[in-house]
């Protein structure tokens, strides 16, 4: 008897949206991680794609087993049902060999980036050397081809913009928006001058983001962002990325190598930063989102670094309308710490 797998056991963006409806003619329960009402195929309909991502590891007594390596390198069989026994049992089903599930690799080392040290060259020049004309430059050809692979989609319908009540009377819904030029300060994305909307998927997050105190009231307006919209998600590159959309191998295993380097940027947009520090510790990100912008983005998607939502700094605006406003009372902040150096 046959066994039938999905795109959730294998949990790959390409594979759930594209190739296994395109290719599927029973839906069913899934063999390897139970999901039902699922469109199924057998796993060696899946042979090609996965003979051309595995060869771009090499036979190591002292590496990994493939399951690892894909686990590890590109959020592959992910899903909470796929232990790495039903993983191996289905990765070996896919490429027709029980053997090689039980052989060691690791990656070809013939596949490198320089993404990442040169981030961090470019960002120490922007920091504190050269801020408009640089003497260090990214390869920006690459980082083009890279941000085609995040292109954000399932964002949420309704997004959300908090401000700190100053006095007793709210803000009107029509000062909710992102502030006239000439008041626009320094933000993650935005250099000073130039508003950007900075909106969260959830009211936690909008109110959490502008840092209140307890007691405070936050004023929260909700927004409709204007459709189509061609974000730059940058919260989890490892998991939007899809080895299989890749042409060849090499394709494959400079994408695995060039991944580091667009989690590093993800990082940019959500490490804290202290208030008195902001003006010049958010230049590099602000670089990067315009960077993201010039190439015809609407907004960047990033992870919150106070709450547990997402957010989205929109370059345009006006292509966010203002729907409704209520007002939430703050009544508790948590603060978590670490230490960090001690001293008798």
């Amino acid at each position: 008897m046959s066994s039938w797998c999905c795109a959730e056991c294998i949990d790959d963006r390409f594979l759930r949206k594209n190739k296994i409806p395109s290719i599927s003619n029973n839906r069913g329960t899934c063999d390897f991680c139970g999901s039902s009402e699922v469109d199924l195929v057998q796993p060696t309909q899946l042979a090609d794609l996965f003979e051309m991502l595995v060869s771009i590891y090499e036979p190591d007594p002292d590496g990994k087993s493939l399951v690892e390596l894909l686990k590890n390198d590109w959020l592959i069989f992910s899903h909470s049902r796929m232990d790495n026994a039903h993983a191996k049992e289905l990765l070996g089903e896919i490429l027709d060999d029980g053997e090689i599930i039980r052989k060691s690799f690791s990656p070809s080392p013939i596949y490198n980036s320089e993404g990442v040290a040169r981030w961090e060259t470019l960002r120490d020049e922007i920091l504190y050397k050269n801020r408009y004309f640089l003497d260090e430059a990214l390869d920006f050809d690459r980082l083009k081809e890279l941000l085609e692979h995040l292109i954000a989609d399932e964002m949420p319908e309704l997004w959300y913009r908090a401000r700190i009540m100053t006095d007793e009377k709210p803000f009107s819904i029509e000062e909710m928006g992102a502030p006239p030029k000439r008041m626009a300060i320094h933000g993650r994305a935005n250099p000073i001058g130039i508003p950007y909307l900075y909106l969260s998927s959830i009211p936690e997050t909008a109110a959490a983001e502008v840092r209140p105190h307890t007691g405070e009231i936050a004023c929260v307006a909700d927004f409709k962002v204007s459709k189509p919209m061609i974000l730059v998600d940058l919260r989890n590159p490892r998991k939007l990325v899809s080895p299989f959309v890749l042409a060849h191998a090499n394709a494959i295993g400079q994408m695995r190598a060039d991944i580091p380097f667009l989690e590093r940027l993800g990082d940019e947009l959500t490490r804290p930063v202290l208030p008195r520090s902001a003006a010049i510790d958010y230049i590099p990100s602000q670089y990067l989102c315009e960077f993201i912008k010039k190439n015809g983005y609407d907004g960047v998607v990033y992870r919150s670094s106070v709450s547990s939502g997402i957010n989205l700094a929109l370059f345009d605006p006006e292509k966010a309308t203002p729907c409704s406003l209520s007002l939430y009372e703050i009544n508790k902040v948590s603060v978590e710490v670490v230490r960090v150096l001690s001293k008798s």
